[in-house]
């Protein structure tokens, strides 16, 4: 498991985000190792989660490449290059089913 998903992982429950998963992506796509799945409460919690893991990421060297959904959105995504991480809403995560779509690749659930 690399540092950066560990530290995602970590963050994220840390800032009560609920159903962490990962799945790893190598040599699956060029562009990422690991999908990060997590759950926010509601969307000021998911815009929340984003603002965090991108300022703590930052501050500890990681390079963001991006972030996509606004403020409002149910489902934001924040790439770190070797992570992206993708936050959801319930409704959305449930109406998206992401981890679905990538079932049978393997899933690890974040415990803490």
């Amino acid at each position: 498991m690399s540092e950066l998903l560990e530290f995602t992982e970590h963050l994220l429950s840390e800032k009560l985000a609920e159903n962490i998963i990962d799945i790893d992506m190598r040599g699956v796509t060029p562009f990422t190792d690991y999908f990060v799945i997590a759950t926010a409460r509601n969307l000021r919690h998911a815009n929340s989660l984003a603002e965090d893991l991108i300022n703590e990421a930052e501050k500890r060297g990681y390079e963001v490449r991006t972030r996509e959904g606004s403020e409002g959105s149910s489902w934001i995504l924040v790439d770190l290059f070797d992570v992206i991480v993708h936050i959801f809403t319930e409704d959305a995560r449930q109406t998206y089913r992401l981890e679905n779509l990538w079932g049978d690749k393997p899933l690890h659930r974040y415990e803490g």
